[in-house]
């Protein structure tokens, strides 16, 4: 019996570590070329563990905050893998650069980001990826800079997203002329004020169209973007568009977006499965 426990042993522990390897979701990064820019663009993807060809599934944009890259979201927090799995969707998490915005800047033609996401990088993972290839596959979410980003994104492509969420997202650009990054793309406050208005998100509401775009959006009430997301719930409201806010404890940390994914993900889980 000793001999037999002995064996049987490291056989069912080299089984099990055979099965959460296989049974784990995939972690790839992968380069794409961004011909507007003429420059390659490192994105990670994550697969569920049960990808295949055989099936089409839905896909996540998952967008890194100012002075991040591709790799702050699987690094920070690496239960995004348990996320595919569980919700049987594939997470792609580009790079927006040091301080894109994730628009197109009207003052550097190095950072095409809008039409970089929009159109390059949505085409790669469709060409390469056994996705559903239209707006009630897609939804584009992020924290910080990468908030702004999807939901300016989405607001602006509604035939290309069909759900966005922020996590902490600058939804207004105006209160922060000298932070962030911002005026190295849209040129300072004072000189373009017409560029900041047009490209805060918040003055971007009217575009929408009612029930065309599933939202949501939170922000920890210690954050220092809260008052513009407040804002920007109110302003929904009066526009009557429907949408998901949240407001918990908690500041602008890793540690709330940590939180608060796990909720979006249901939310845009619902979303594709609704869909269907």
């Amino acid at each position: 019996m000793t001999l037999i426990k002995r064996i049987f042993t490291p056989l069912l522990l080299l089984f099990v570590l055979s099965f959460f390897k296989v049974n784990a979701a995939s972690v790839d990064t992968v380069l794409t070329h961004s011909t507007v820019m003429n420059k390659d663009m490192k994105v990670v993807v994550v697969q569920p563990a049960n990808y295949s060809t055989d099936k089409k599934f839905p896909v996540l944009y998952l967008l890194h905050g100012y002075s991040g890259n591709y790799s702050d979201w699987i690094l920070k927090v690496p239960s995004i893998t348990k996320l595919a799995d569980k919700y049987d969707m594939i997470i792609v998490c580009p790079d927006g650069g040091f301080a894109s915005w994730y628009f197109d800047s009207p003052m550097n033609k190095q950072s095409q980001y809008e039409t970089y996401f929009s159109k390059e990088l949505v085409s790669y993972i469709d060409g390469h990826y056994s996705t559903i290839s239209d707006r009630t596959g897609r939804a584009i979410t992020g924290l910080s800079m990468g908030g702004h980003g999807a939901l300016y994104l989405a607001f602006k492509h509604q035939d290309i997203y069909g759900a966005a969420g922020s996590m902490s997202g600058a939804v207004d650009l105006r209160p922060f002329p000298d932070n962030f990054g911002i005026k190295q793309v849209l040129g300072t406050y004072k000189e373009h004020p017409d560029l900041w208005e047009k490209n805060s998100v918040i003055n971007m509401v009217y575009i929408l169209k009612p029930s065309a775009l599933a939202i949501i959006f939170d922000d920890g009430a210690d954050d220092l973007f809260f008052a513009v997301n407040n804002a920007l719930h109110q302003k929904l409201l009066d526009k009557k568009i429907p949408h998901d806010f949240t407001s918990r404890p908690g500041a602008h940390t890793w540690e709330y977006w940590g939180n608060s994914i796990n909720y979006q993900a249901l939310f845009f889980s619902r979303f594709f499965n609704k869909e269907k």
